[in-house]
């Protein structure tokens, strides 16, 4: 416990905020997720019935929106509630459009002994910042963007 407590101290202002930030969205989005229907929780979305190409962003925008993808994994690890690829997803499209920066958003789903298994996944550019562990062995069926 200590030594988590010492390397948040170590982290530079801007990622500590993102963390708490990411930290505290994540609640919002898992409780959000337990009592809203998907379609309300995409409402400020963009649907894309087909994958339309990556908008590029400029290098500081990238590199705010690693920031952004790093602190939502990390935190999700930390919180005492399940934190599952799309509260993630959601956690992080959301503190990215406050910054302006867009992106893509995957929905995937795939087939695991006679089960469906879902996946969410976020990108900007050509960079997966969440739910990037597995995604390719999902089949997208649904993509959205902002901005």
């Amino acid at each position: 416990m200590f030594n988590r407590l010492k390397k948040f101290f170590a982290l530079d202002w801007r990622d500590k905020k993102n963390l708490i930030h990411a930290w505290f969205l994540l609640g919002i989005m898992r409780a959000a997720i337990l009592s809203l229907s998907f379609k309300r929780l995409s409402q400020s979305l963009e649907h894309h019935p087909e994958h339309p190409p990556h908008k590029p962003l400029d290098p500081e925008q990238l590199l705010v929106a690693q920031a952004i993808g790093w602190a939502v994994v990390t935190a999700s690890a930390y919180t005492p509630w399940n934190s599952n690829c799309l509260a993630q997803a959601l956690t992080a499209q959301r503190m990215l459009k406050q910054q302006h920066i867009g992106g893509m958003f995957y929905l995937g789903v795939r087939k695991d002994d006679q089960q469906l298994a879902a996946h969410a996944w976020l990108q900007c550019d050509e960079t997966i910042l969440t739910g990037k562990a597995g995604h390719e062995t999902y089949s997208v069926v649904s993509t959205f963007s902002w901005l």
